[in-house]
């Protein structure tokens, strides 16, 4: 059997119609965007930011962060911002206490990891804290418990303690979800 090459320069001396490079329509999209984005991003930094707003709510430091990994100068997004805050589409404490807030009721989660996911979602350590209520040990412990009744398979206190322990809730209301935990499991056996 003879190998037969489709390549340009093939011993036949013609050129194969399989050799020709095939344009697909995304090659094409492709070719013309690398000359589009040679420069600075097609729309302006303003525009970037409402619809990075429309799609969810962000700090002041996340939506910096956001615009600048797109490419946008510094100007430009110190601008953007100070429009947007004169519109009133960005404002750290009014975002954070409700993001705090929708968190410390639907969630889970102990005060500590809610607070630091919001530091982690860009807004100041001091304005999170000052969104934490006086006393959450009621909060705690029923967190808690509902930590223990979806994942707790074991008795043994110290395990359940380190789990709630690593979770971030504090000692007292772990202390008082773990006994309420192995009571209530008592009674069920």
């Amino acid at each position: 059997m003879m190998y037969r090459s489709y390549h340009a320069g093939s011993s036949s001396g013609q050129e194969p119609e399989m050799g020709k490079s095939r344009r697909t329509r995304r090659s094409r999209r492709a070719e013309s965007e690398d000359g589009k984005r040679s420069g600075r991003p097609q729309k302006p930094a303003l525009v970037a930011a409402v619809d990075i707003l429309a799609r969810q709510e962000q700090s002041e430091q996340k939506l910096r962060e956001k615009l600048l990994r797109k490419g946008y100068a510094e100007a430009d997004i110190q601008a953007a911002i100070e429009r947007l805050k004169e519109r009133h589409y960005i404002n750290d404490a009014d975002a954070c206490a409700r993001q705090f807030q929708f968190l410390y009721e639907e969630s889970r989660s102990s005060v500590r990891q809610i607070c630091l996911k919001l530091v982690q979602r860009g807004f100041d350590r001091e304005l999170v804290k000052s969104c934490v209520p006086r006393d959450t040990y009621a909060r705690e412990k029923a967190a808690a418990l509902r930590v223990l009744a979806l994942k707790s398979r074991t008795e043994d206190r110290q395990k359940l303690m380190a789990s709630l322990f690593r979770k971030g809730f504090d000692v007292r209301a772990s202390r008082a979800a773990v006994e309420a935990h192995l009571m209530d499991s008592h009674e069920d056996a």
